[in-house]
């Protein structure tokens, strides 16, 4: 079972939530009403996922999720909105959040989220990954330098970063590449530990500034 916390300053919110995961078998650890409450039980009960409220009183989800991600790199932050909103969204995953979902997307996207947030699985469909990136990109556009390549990375570790860049999920990059799901993971973890990453969708941005996926979003041949 996945451990997961849901935080969300509604309670009738937070209810539904866990009765949803739990039907489905997930072990619901915790609830929490604000980002403080957050912080302190994402430290004291250790989740493998958070479903993060965006907006709260006292302290965001975005804050939230930075300071949890800072104490606790490996927990998967999936963030709840009300709103597809680009500037709150684009904050979010810049603070390490994996993905987000819509309060009324349908139950199944959420229960399908949580358990690819743990897989450490993509959550953003590519159109969506691609905005992330384009904006991500342009706001370092003031820096003319040509992005160095990234020292230490294998050819094959490359290779991967590309397909991460595309929006690949592992089991698609173990096909293209003809390794195991197990393998792509260990790839997928020495590149954000080299590199110094939080999630995909960093490592999306940096594959992208690195020039290894072209403008479709596909890797280079």
């Amino acid at each position: 079972m996945i451990r997961v916390l849901v935080v969300d300053d509604q309670a009738l919110v937070r209810a539904g939530v866990t009765l949803l995961l739990r039907t489905a078998g997930e072990d619901v650890v915790g609830e929490a009403a604000d980002g403080h409450e957050a912080v302190h039980l994402a430290e004291s009960l250790r989740p493998d996922v958070i479903l993060m409220d965006l907006r709260m009183p006292r302290l965001d989800g975005i804050e939230a999720t930075r300071r949890i991600l800072t104490a606790r790199p490996g927990t998967h932050v999936v963030m709840l909105t009300t709103f597809d909103d680009d500037t709150e969204v684009y904050g979010a995953l810049q603070a390490g959040a994996v993905g987000y979902l819509l309060k009324d997307d349908a139950p199944e996207a959420m229960i399908d989220a949580v358990r690819k947030a743990a897989r450490g699985e993509p959550l953003l469909a590519p159109s969506v990954l691609a905005r992330v990136v384009d904006r991500a990109v342009r706001a370092h556009a003031a820096d003319t330098a040509e992005p160095a390549p990234p020292t230490g990375l294998t050819p094959r570790e490359r290779e991967v970063l590309a397909l991460i860049g595309a929006g690949h999920s592992n089991t698609e990059i173990g096909k293209a590449l003809h390794m195991g799901v197990t393998t792509v993971k260990s790839h997928v973890a020495a590149i954000t530990e080299k590199l110094g990453l939080r999630n995909r969708i960093q490592a999306a941005v940096v594959a992208h500034r690195l020039g290894l996926i072209d403008d479709d979003f596909r890797p280079i041949n």
